[in-house]
């Protein structure tokens, strides 16, 4: 899949984006601050319905306009698809495929994939769980759309569920009664998602192994997965085991039930949900150590860029075929490691790419080159080197 044309308008910087694209390489070149990362952004935007920069919508639209529209042309096993969006901050978005509006935005999930690298990325390897959740549940949706459903209902029982508990200690029989009710939503939902990151982790982990020791050379370290969970059927934090299946959806909503009901006492004198995926951790594991505290500055980028070339690697082995953007990377990275990310992203079918300096960025990689400044993205000629304007 790439993306064939790309239109913005009032994207974040950007009042009006028209830019025809190629497969292969594209590297986006320009000055800090000048929009280079909006317009990969509003690419990934199409296959997550979210930035890899802020956590609401807000901050997509351009000062002063209400709303802004992200529209894509794309190829698709010999198909063309046209697709946008538009986002519309305090009020629904509005998605659609080939013209035909989609019931309902999260309809889009899974058309669309890309995997996105950047320095924001080091944070799976030294930030708190929250950061792993995510980077498990947006690879759940990509590569099983309608996990989509499950997490977000699975959200809105958790809200529910809270409120309920905050108010539980000082309540009567009935609210204690509806909170019951509340519970077997959560075992019930909670089981399907521990399931399905289990299974994604176990699939995952071959390919963080093969692409850590592809960026970090031979006789580093290992580099392993484990899951760590609130409930001990779904895991303890230790490496997953070749051959070893992972517990059923049904396994695991009962013994969430069961723990559920243990820490009934504990979640009603703290009015939270100490109990369900919302609490879990995918576990990093380099050589005997997790990696998050004891991995060095340059282990650790290793290990998050392994991440994102096992995600690329496992979509590839599902049969799909993702735009790969890597985003004001190369700067970061020091020659092994660029010369490992470029032998992977010469082999994608399109792969965008962000850099302050053409120069930073591997000449095997230096396809089309796309100069953006002052509110502008020009296509420079074949001859032209990148470094003028």
């Amino acid at each position: 899949m790439y993306v064939r044309h790309l239109q913005l308008g009032s994207f974040r910087s950007w009042e009006a984006v028209d830019l025809a694209m190629t497969p292969g390489p594209t590297v986006f070149v320009g000055r800090n601050g000048q929009g280079k990362t909006n317009l990969v952004e509003a690419v990934g935007y199409l296959a997550t319905l979210g930035s890899h920069r802020v956590s609401s919508d807000a901050p997509l639209v351009r000062h002063g306009a209400e709303q802004a529209v992200v529209r894509a042309a794309l190829r698709k096993d010999d198909r063309e698809l046209l697709v946008e969006v538009e986002i519309n901050p305090g009020r629904a978005n509005r998605v659609r495929v080939n013209r035909s509006p989609l019931p309902r935005p999260r309809e889009l999930l899974g058309l669309v994939k890309t995997v996105l690298f950047a320095p924001e990325d080091l944070a799976l390897v030294r930030g708190d769980p929250t950061e792993r959740r995510r980077f498990l549940d947006d690879l759940l949706v990509s590569r099983t759309p309608r996990l989509a459903g499950v997490r977000s209902d699975y959200e809105r029982v958790l809200k529910q569920r809270n409120a309920l508990l905050k108010t539980a200690k000082m309540a009567r029989g009935g609210a204690l009664a509806t909170l019951e009710v509340w519970d077997g939503h959560l075992a019930d939902l909670g089981g399907q998602l521990l399931a399905a990151r289990l299974q994604l982790a176990a699939d995952l982990d071959p390919h963080v192994t093969a692409a850590y020791e592809g960026v970090a050379g031979e006789g580093a370290d290992r580099a392993r997965l484990g899951y760590t969970s609130t409930v001990p059927l779904a895991g303890d934090g230790t490496a997953f085991l070749p051959g070893i299946g992972v517990p059923t959806a049904a396994d695991l909503t009962a013994a969430l039930a069961r723990r559920v009901e243990e820490r009934r006492k504990d979640e009603v004198d703290r009015g939270v949900t100490l109990v369900g995926p919302h609490r879990d951790d995918l576990v990093l594991h380099l050589g005997p150590a997790p990696a998050k505290g004891y991995a060095s500055h340059g282990e650790s980028w290793s290990f998050a860029l392994a991440l994102k070339l096992a995600c690329f690697a496992l979509l590839r082995a599902d049969g799909e075929e993702p735009v790969l953007v890597l985003d004001d990377v190369f700067a970061e990275l020091d020659a092994g490691r660029r010369t490992a990310l470029a032998e992977v992203a010469g082999t994608a079918e399109q792969c965008l790419i962000t850099a302050a300096v053409a120069e930073d960025v591997p000449v095997a990689l230096r396809g089309t080159r796309v100069q953006v400044a002052a509110g502008t993205a020009t296509v420079l000629p074949d001859e032209d080197d990148g470094r003028h304007g």
